[in-house]
């Protein structure tokens, strides 16, 4: 169920949860207007609170911004939250609003966290965030991403249906010690 690999290893750079040192590192690559990425949220989150220090959990932006005209922005949006410590809260407010992804929208949510409002506004604008949604979103075409959302778990691209039962039985093998033993079990 694996066929190319991720080109850009994880690193301090990406948003994520867990430890890069964890058994199975998932990264997606995602859109904040894809819906099925919206779907894939609560599973990916399930996931994480499954096998807890065992799964480092990272999310790289891959706007499609063709069809998605807000993805890019919204991106740039979660980045900016983060400067302040909240990227994952604005994370999930991105998916629960996809549908109505508008600069005044994405704007609200930020107040909505209780961000300093004047740094979020200054940061919207900062050229190294909007640098680092680029940096994701080229890395994913280099490591063959051509839609979303997309995953790889340690480093090889995951084909498989994104089912909690699929993942979970991927996760669950990667976890497995791989030594010399492990080839009669």
């Amino acid at each position: 169920m694996f066929k190319s690999k991720l080109k850009i290893p994880p690193n301090d750079g990406d948003q994520r949860k867990g430890s890069l040192k964890a058994p199975v590192v998932l990264v997606q690559y995602g859109d904040f207007q894809c819906s099925p990425c919206r779907k894939l949220m609560p599973v990916l989150e399930d996931l994480k609170n499954h096998f807890g220090e065992d799964l480092c959990f990272i999310y790289r932006h891959f706007p499609l911004r063709s069809i998605h005209p807000a993805a890019e922005f919204a991106a740039i949006a979660a980045e900016a939250a983060g400067v302040q410590g909240q990227f994952w809260p604005m994370h999930h407010l991105l998916f629960q609003n996809q549908n109505e992804l508008d600069a005044m929208t994405i704007k609200a949510l930020g107040s909505s966290l209780n961000l300093s409002r004047k740094q979020f506004l200054e940061d919207l604008n900062l050229p190294i965030l909007r640098e680092k949604v680029q940096n994701d979103f080229n890395g994913g075409v280099r490591s063959g991403v051509n839609g979303t959302p997309c995953l790889y778990l340690n480093g090889a691209r995951y084909t498989g249906l994104f089912s909690y039962k699929m993942l979970s039985q991927e996760i669950e093998e990667l976890r497995k010690p791989k030594g010399l033993f492990s080839f009669f079990s």
